[in-house]
């Protein structure tokens, strides 16, 4: 698992980058991005996937603010790490630390055994979601692809 470093870019699969999702609470999303991983590996169980994001999301909101959201959990036996990017139509309550709505959301699902890789792909996020106009430019995409090459373009 570790002879590439892992990247945003190596973690993002195009079908797991959906723009302008409608979803009505925190819940929703969270089902959402189950529901999303499940369909992209059978293997997965989306009901598994769910109650591990609930569960972390029980020991503090992954809302980091300025309607963004990055809830990460572990899962037993997954063997490598899977990313969903979600745009949402309209942000929902998130329990985010500033109590601002939610409508940027990226998931982070890492192998139970993952230890400091997991964190530096949360600091890799958390660094490119603190640029403000770079959310901009993801809150702007009106199509997954867009939403894809954007969230996946290297810095210049």
């Amino acid at each position: 698992m570790t002879d590439t470093s892992l990247t945003i870019e190596n973690i993002l699969a195009p079908e797991l980058t959906l723009c302008r999702v409608s979803a009505s609470s925190k819940k929703r999303v969270m089902e959402t991005i189950a529901e999303q991983i499940q369909q992209h590996d059978s293997l997965l169980s989306d009901t598994q996937i769910f109650t591990n994001l609930v569960a972390r999301e029980r020991l503090g909101s992954t809302g980091i603010g300025q309607g963004i959201a990055i809830p990460h959990c572990r899962l037993e036996g997954l063997d490598h790490v899977v990313g969903v990017l979600l745009t949402l139509e309209e942000g929902v309550a998130f329990d985010a630390i500033d109590n601002q709505p939610v409508d940027l959301v990226f998931t982070l699902i890492v192998p139970k055994e993952a230890t400091s890789e997991h964190l530096e792909l949360l600091s890799q996020l958390a660094e490119k979601f603190n640029e403000r106009a770079f959310c901009d430019q993801l809150r702007q995409c009106t199509d997954a692809g867009s939403l894809y090459r954007r969230m996946t373009a290297e810095t210049s």
